[in-house]
């Protein structure tokens, strides 16, 4: 059985948990995710934890039992606190701007590049080279922060480009001259 899957999810005070079979509805102050879980696992609500459990011991429902209660729990604290991530720019020049909802980064191409987040991610930027990339759902935040590092990833040679906070490039030397 998942060591991680074991767990129970406590519940906040402010988020109500809607169970229908293998649909999950969470509400909270943040906003509302829903997911419909895979076969082979149940979960049950006790009280103000929820408990996910592997329905046999058949290896498809034991490796989705830990990947379950893992989705579950990341629906609770999004809603109850959101998630972020920080992008750094690095380079002359490079920077980003929020024009209403869009994000508009320059770069070191000839254009500006616009993005539009979907609904439920929000973009912000702290003086002009910090990207801050929030919302309820994790896996969507995650990837709309992956969109805006692959317009211009880290380049080894000088560390140019959008990378993540925290994030270490790998440098390579660069030429030598003749002896």
């Amino acid at each position: 059985m998942s060591r991680i899957g074991k767990a129970p999810i406590p519940i906040p005070d402010k988020v109500t948990v809607n169970l229908e079979g293998l649909s999950v509805t969470v509400k909270g102050p943040k906003g509302e995710l829903s997911r419909t879980l895979p076969e082979g696992v149940s979960i049950t609500q006790d009280g103000n934890h929820l408990q996910v459990s592997p329905t046999s011991e058949a290896r498809r429902s034991r490796e989705r039992h830990g990947l379950s209660r893992t989705l579950v729990a990341n629906m609770v604290e999004g809603v109850s606190q959101g998630f972020s991530r920080k992008l750094e720019i690095v380079g002359v020049g490079y920077r980003a701007q929020v024009q209403g909802k869009k994000l508009v980064v320059s770069a070191g191409y000839s254009h500006p590049v616009e993005m539009v987040p979907p609904d439920g991610v929000t973009f912000a930027v702290e003086n002009n080279t910090t990207v801050i990339v929030t919302g309820a759902d994790k896996e969507l935040v995650g990837n709309e922060a992956a969109k805006v590092r692959a317009i211009r990833p880290p380049e080894p040679y000088k560390g140019k480009g959008i990378k993540y906070e925290g994030e270490r490039i790998l440098r390579k030397v660069g030429k030598t001259g003749k002896k």
